[in-house]
């Protein structure tokens, strides 16, 4: 059997897996689970190539649990069904119950996963989902209440080189040729943080060099990138560059460059909500009360792509995606929201001023709970100065208007009802 080297290096127990310490490491609550014995069912969300599929496998394997496998892609409610009923009586509850790992649980209908509810409820198996998308918008939220999310995140240069160096030294095929890694620069930027990709592109160029000794370096990765990039953006291995391309175009307020990257999500077979979902993150991160109508546009973007489905959503997205790029843009909200979160992790649990806080009982308002609160619209212009933030923070600015024609107004409006208390 011909196995990619992805496959043939993939890791057989924990003490081999590479990377993902914030889950796998010894002290952790993942890893206590795991050698617990008892572990709920979980979803592993996380971009492709950092071990969701070889992590699903390795806890089975600890837990000596039969493993069942279904792709999302080609597998209906039918299938999960036979193999519910394979599974029952091998278990309840995280005992002994069989492993049902479902790859890309996210392409799952809604019908498709409630069909799992029961199984997962009662413990019939034990349920791994693996998502690269978010689990809060594309798993049901039946499911998702009776699953851990657990993050997988990108691997480390330094685990991508590890990878390549155990290739090297463990791998039969691989250890036919006599391998140097000169530079992985270029090798390692063609990986995007995908394990399998890296060792996948790796296997090619050594196996497209006809001598005995290969020197690998950023030239010799360079004279094979065209074969490479076209074997994976083939397989929409792209992916998240050319997400991440799209909005940084519509940021830089280029609509040409908008609606090509736009296209080759398309071409691609991208799901248009997945487009959609990253086009309201834009309106509110990139534009912002600029124009608040970017919000409802991206909105109704979505809905109506979610409605309608391809081919026609193309039109709609690039409704979207050229007035987005052509709308005046602010990321004060976003600065906005980053501070005031930073401060609440350094300042900690500060308490709410008594004049704020709500007095739904007797006992609060005989503790002062609402005294000396001032309604706003009792006073002219619907304002009065009072302090709302906690009295260590007095003055702490987080929003800062952009230089646009409604922050502006945003800005003169600000100056007018707090003077020089902000510093607007």
């Amino acid at each position: 059997m011909n196995q990619p080297l992805a496959e043939r290096l993939r890791p057989k127990n924990i003490e081999e897996f590479v990377g993902q310490a914030h889950l796998v490491g010894k002290d952790t609550v993942f890893r206590k689970a795991m050698d617990s014995g008892v572990l709920p069912s979980i979803v592993l969300w996380g971009p492709p190539g950092v071990g969701k599929t070889t992590l699903a496998q390795i806890i089975a394997q600890q837990l000596n649990r039969e493993i069942y496998t279904l792709s999302a892609i080609n597998s209906g409610v039918k299938d999960v069904r036979e193999v519910i009923e394979k599974a029952k009586g091998r278990g309840l509850f995280g005992t002994d119950s069989p492993v049902l790992f479902i790859d890309e649980i996210h392409r799952f209908s809604k019908s498709q996963q409630d069909s799992l509810l029961g199984a997962v409820e009662t413990g019939v198996v034990t349920l791994i989902g693996a998502t690269t998308e978010n689990p809060s918008f594309e798993v049901i939220p039946a499911l998702l209440s009776r699953c851990q999310v657990y993050t997988l995140e990108h691997f480390l240069k330094e685990d991508l080189q590890h990878l390549l160096k155990r290739a090297i030294s463990e791998d039969e095929k691989l250890a036919r040729k006599e391998i140097v890694i000169k530079e992985d620069k270029a090798l390692l930027r063609l990986s995007g943080g995908d394990a399998r990709k890296l060792l996948n592109v790796f296997e090619l160029i050594v196996n497209s060099e006809s001598s005995h000794k290969v020197m690998i370096d950023d030239a010799l990765v360079a004279k094979h990138a065209q074969q490479v990039i076209a074997i994976y953006d083939k397989a929409g291995e792209q992916h998240y560059d050319i997400a991440s391309a799209l909005i940084k175009s519509i940021r830089g307020s280029d609509p040409n460059a908008s609606v090509y990257w736009l296209a080759r999500m398309l071409e691609g077979g991208e799901d248009v909500k997945f487009i959609a979902r990253r086009l309201l993150i834009a309106a509110s991160e990139d534009i912002g009360n600029a124009n608040p109508t970017a919000l409802i546009m991206a909105n109704n973007c979505f809905q109506a792509v979610t409605t309608i489905g391809m081919p026609e959503s193309r039109i709609i997205l690039a409704q979207c995606v050229t007035y987005l790029a052509c709308s005046e843009k602010s990321n004060a909200s976003y600065t906005a929201i980053n501070k005031a979160q930073a401060m609440v992790k350094q300042t900690g649990d500060l308490s709410v001023p008594l004049h704020l806080r709500n007095a739904p009982t007797k006992l609060m308002k005989d503790l002062d709970y609402g005294k000396d609160y001032k309604y706003a619209h009792d006073y002219a212009n619907q304002f009065v100065d009072q302090e709302f933030l906690p009295d260590e923070m007095c003055g702490e600015k987080f929003f800062e208007p952009g230089d646009n024609t409604r922050e502006s107004a945003m800005r003169a409006f600000l100056k007018i009802r707090w003077k020089d208390k902000y510093g607007y």
